[in-house]
């Protein structure tokens, strides 16, 4: 790529024309967390846990943020700067690849499965073999879509998604909306106690088994941080213009970078700016909408849904509510949702593992192509869903809520510090000194990062070990 290939970055109102990778990410990170998690924390602890919503998606935002405007100014995506972190050598891209592969055989089995129950109840069936079989088929129709790597494909099917859900989940939202003094409360910081009946079905009585899950897929988890980076590559922002995914920086350019080519690429900061912002609001109005909506038709109810019939029982709830209306939009929402995000994590984790094999593994990088490496994934997780779907499918919570600490929270607070060393100390190396002038970033960033780290760590060391030891 040459300097010259960088475009002018567009100004005032022309920016909205250039927002893509926020349609991605958030229909990416738009899924069974919401859908689900939201929907059931809602009807368990009412909007009181609002809070969380919107605090979890701001930190992740800034992580994603951050990332994302390493790549703007380099045009190497997250995995590579993971690369570049001191200590032994890849030391974090190792652990990165044995945790996520892991986390994404579990979270896209999930998807797949929930996707299947919502689907098949979308159709009007509720049999376990109409499940397994719509589950099977959201995994084959989202692995083609993402089969050629490319991003205007993706970006096109994504936005039409992600448009569906909004229209979907705000209609139910609104009709049963808090009154302003309870939405007023639901912003104050607090852990309110699992009520009687709940506890009564099987909820344990630690609130936090039910909130750190949200959390942990609030603006997804620590893959959607890494895809961010990938959706950018794909649109073209600042430096990131014309190189596509599976290659690091080049170092001899970025050191020859002069001030008119930084100062555009500060241009193009702006745009994404705008982009990870709106992504956020999106983020934030969809999934409080998805808790109001089951503090408002569940809660009432006492009903905490679970199991294979989720998808069912939330439609016959909100269908007595609303009549055929209430119950196809929402679950028209819920299926393009998760939809969507299988579409999302069948395009992000392969290129995330396989940019992982690239920097372990040189040999393989050699001998087979990124787009070989990256197919081989996608046909492996597609086979590993058929087999988790057809064998533990019938537990789609307990599925969702796993993947959602193990990607969501695990290796969040180790991603935040990351990237703060790759934009404050490995981003000035690359660059020449008259773009690091220009292309320095905010101390606002290592407040939103040290934030992230302080908060996650918190969750990682105190909370989860209590839900997961709780008798």
């Amino acid at each position: 790529m040459s300097e010259e290939q960088i475009k002018n970055p567009p100004k005032g109102l022309m920016i909205l024309a250039m927002v893509g990778p926020a349609f991605v990410w958030c229909a990416e990170y738009i899924g069974s967390g919401e859908v689900v998690l939201a929907t059931r924390t809602g009807a368990i602890l009412s909007t009181t846990v609002l809070w969380s919503v919107i605090f979890g998606i701001f930190l992740k935002y800034w992580i994603g943020m951050s990332g994302a405007r390493y790549t703007v100014c380099t045009g190497e995506a997250m995995m590579d700067m993971f690369g570049r972190i001191p200590g032994p050598k890849n030391w974090v891209v190792w652990l990165v690849f044995a945790v996520q592969f892991l986390a994404a055989i579990i979270a896209i089995a999930a998807l797949a499965n929930v996707a299947g129950v919502f689907l098949a109840g979308f159709i009007g069936h509720e049999s376990r073999t109409v499940q397994i079989l719509c589950g099977w088929g959201v995994s084959l129709f989202a692995g083609l879509v993402v089969w050629s790597g490319k991003f205007d494909a993706l970006k096109m099917v994504m936005s039409v998604f992600i448009f569906i859900v909004v229209v979907g989940v705000l209609y139910v939202a609104v009709r049963v909306f808090p009154s302003m003094s309870e939405l007023a409360r639901a912003f104050i910081p607090n852990v309110p106690e699992v009520p009687q009946w709940a506890v009564a079905k099987g909820v344990g009585t630690n609130a936090w088994k039910e909130i750190l899950p949200l959390i942990g897929w609030g603006a997804g988890g620590f893959a959607s941080q890494v895809w961010y980076t990938y959706w950018v590559l794909g649109a073209g922002y600042g430096m990131a213009a014309g190189r596509g995914d599976g290659r690091a920086a080049d170092v001899v350019m970025l050191k020859k970078m002069d001030s008119a080519t930084a100062r555009k690429v500060k241009g193009w900061c702006h745009v994404l700016y705008t982009d990870a912002t709106i992504a956020m609001i999106i983020g934030v109005v969809v999934t409080s909408s998805f808790v109001i909506a089951g503090s408002g038709i569940l809660r009432p109810r006492e009903l905490a849904p679970d199991g294979a019939r989720v998808a069912i029982m939330l439609s016959e709830i909100f269908g007595t509510n609303w009549g055929k209306a209430g119950a196809f939009l929402f679950l028209l929402s819920g299926t393009a949702a998760l939809i969507s995000t299988q579409i999302g994590q069948l395009a992000g984790w392969p290129r995330l593992l396989a940019d992982c094999c690239r920097i372990c593994f040189p040999a393989i990088s050699n001998k087979y192509p990124w787009k070989t490496r990256y197919r081989f994934f996608l046909v492996m997780f597609f086979f590993t869903s058929m087999v988790i779907i057809y064998t533990l499918g019938f537990q789609p919570v307990m599925l969702v809520k796993i993947a959602a600490i193990c990607d969501g929270l695990l290796l969040t607070p180790l991603q935040a510090v990351c990237i703060a060393i790759g934009l404050f100390f490995i981003m000035p190396r690359l660059l020449s000194a008259d773009a690091h002038r220009i292309l320095r970033p905010s101390w606002f960033f290592i407040v939103g990062l040290a934030a992230a780290f302080f908060v996650f760590t918190y969750f990682c060391v105190f909370q989860i070990p209590a839900v997961v030891f709780q008798k």
